[in-house]
């Protein structure tokens, strides 16, 4: 699989051109069950792919934030639970290593008319998802704040920091700055981001042992931690839904979230208008003297379970594409960064597309990315906390990965 996949799908996709119409759904009979995450643009394509149930067509969609926890069982029983599972670039892998997922050539090539190459996520020459969504972590800003306080939008850390000083000496907003750092998954993720800026690689090349016991992982931990002092107290809690309401109450000024939210920031219909007009966003900054924005680009798809029939398999896919149509991204152009044809970018996207402009690079489409991912989470928060040594909590996540890397088959 191609390390810099994700760059190429959303860049190309980003400078598509003009969409065809949406054709009828065209299915005789199916059944269509749909598992996925839980946030605005995939209920978007959950709720036009229901425009395709009828009388003989059964169209049912599972928005759970538990789909990673359900998915590889879900599709490993005969049939398969579900029929289609929308995933990310991190929760495809244990899809594909399992081989629960089937080729998708043969639709592509009968009614997968509207996508564009640049959609297509190949594996080993066959098509094995679909991708219709860019999303990376960015930084958001109070616009008006940083006017009035005359301080320029940040594009380093340093600058957010020194930015994050300001505010809180003139007495602006004492804890002017929110990432998501909870710990587990999110603190694993800030890690990832702010470590693929320094330029380095998390893994010894050519294989699957961890290479962050290094000063590029130690200055990483350490500037989360800077950071973390300008947040709240609780900062080790919050995740990515905690960040809006600090937002809308004027809490923060500064703030490094998803792209897929930005659209909920800035809709007209905010409690906040005021709030919503100033708020803008940029790419994420860099790290330590280095040019490249400090977040892992990811693309959300879909793939087609394989221990299901034929038939359901088609009438899969084939909702699949009106959910995923020209049409739908025309009526719904701020719910995401949409890697589909006839997609401009809105300013929802501006972050997501600073990223890819700025040579963010994609987080890693490893079949053992994912331990490295929740050994990190499982050990860092004791150094946010003070409790241990960058050195130690690294230390600690190397050992944790190996043991499971190893329980894997990943390492002898």
């Amino acid at each position: 699989m191609n390390k810099f996949l994700m760059a190429s799908v959303a860049t190309a996709a980003l400078i598509g051109g003009p969409g065809a119409a949406m054709a009828e759904c065209g299915i005789e009979q199916g059944s269509v069950r749909i598992l996925s995450n839980d946030f605005a643009a995939l209920r978007v394509v959950a709720d036009a792919a229901q425009s395709c149930a009828s009388d003989t067509v059964t169209v049912t969609k599972n928005q759970t934030s538990e789909h990673k926890n359900i998915q590889v069982p879900a599709l490993t029983t005969n049939p398969a639970n579900y029929t289609v599972a929308m995933i990310a670039t991190n929760s495809v892998t244990p899809l594909l290593t399992g081989g629960l997922v089937r080729p998708l050539d043969e639709y592509v090539e009968k009614w997968g008319q509207d996508l564009q190459e640049s959609q297509l996520i190949r594996v080993d020459g066959q098509i094995m998802a679909i991708a219709f969504m860019a999303n990376a972590e960015h930084l958001f800003y109070r616009e008006d704040v940083l006017a009035e306080n005359d301080i320029a939008v940040p594009t380093s850390y340093e600058e957010v920091l020194a930015a994050a000083q300001k505010l809180r000496d003139e007495g602006v907003i004492e804890n002017p700055l929110a990432v998501a750092y909870q710990s587990g998954w999110y603190i694993a993720a800030a890690f990832v981001n702010t470590y693929l800026g320094t330029g380095a690689e998390l893994f010894k090349p050519g294989t699957a042992e961890p290479d962050i016991q290094n000063e590029n992982a130690i200055k990483t931990l350490e500037t989360m931690k800077e950071l973390s002092s300008f947040m709240t107290t609780d900062f080790i809690t919050l995740d990515t839904n905690s960040l809006r309401p600090m937002w809308e109450a004027g809490d923060t000024a500064m703030q490094i979230s998803w792209g897929s939210t930005t659209g909920e920031y800035i809709s007209e219909s905010s409690s906040v208008p005021d709030v919503a007009r100033a708020t803008k966003f940029a790419a994420a900054p860099t790290i330590d003297g280095n040019s490249i924005p400090s977040a892992a680009l990811w693309w959300d798809g879909f793939v087609i379970a394989k221990n299901i029939s034929d038939e359901d398999a088609e009438a899969s896919f084939r909702a699949m594409m009106v959910g995923i149509s020209p049409d739908t991204v025309q009526e719904n152009p701020e719910a995401a960064v949409w890697l589909v044809k006839g997609y401009e970018t809105t300013p929802a996207a501006v972050g997501v597309a600073a990223n890819l402009e700025g040579g963010a690079r994609p987080y890693p489409m490893l079949p053992y990315m994912g331990l490295l991912h929740t050994a990190l989470g499982d050990n860092l928060a004791e150094f946010m906390q003070g409790q241990e040594s960058a050195e130690q909590a690294l230390a600690d996540a190397t050992a944790a990965y190996m043991v499971a890397a190893r329980e894997s088959g990943f390492i002898d």
